[in-house]
């Protein structure tokens, strides 16, 4: 079976732990496609730039947080048809950063079990990324 795409976009996304074991979401805002879904924090991964360093960018602008690079580690991937393009969506974890998530790009933030996140209104990809998720942790 082979599909067209147009192109690929890449996106980065974290599962932040805290010493709880409970998992950092964010709702994505009014305006925005999937308004008033949750999902992990970060964002595309720009032309030139590797996965590592668009996430720490990405949570650096989102949520106001620093973390080093080696500090992430990749857990699993998603891939979603997004109609001409297709995403492919990559899952880090990390459990140290420095500063306190503020929600700056989204309408809230919540920590939450992986558990509870199947409860939880998600895009697509993400929902398979909370299986991997509840294994690791």
């Amino acid at each position: 079976m082979s599909r067209k795409t147009s192109g690929l976009l890449l996106v980065v996304a974290i599962a932040l732990v805290d010493g709880e074991g409970r998992v950092l979401v964010q709702q994505r805002p009014p305006g925005k496609p999937m308004a008033g879904l949750w999902e992990f924090p970060g964002g595309k991964v720009e032309p030139g730039e590797i996965p590592e360093a668009a996430l720490v960018r990405e949570l650096t602008e989102e949520l106001g947080i620093e973390i080093a690079i080696e500090a992430l580690a990749p857990i699993a991937f998603a891939s979603e048809g997004l109609g001409e393009r297709h995403l492919v969506l990559l899952l880090y974890v990390a459990h140290t950063w420095e500063g306190a998530p503020e929600p700056r790009h989204a309408s809230a933030l919540r920590w939450v079990r992986p558990a509870e996140m199947r409860g939880l209104a998600m895009p697509p990809a993400d929902v398979p990324l909370v299986d991997a998720l509840e294994r690791l942790l």
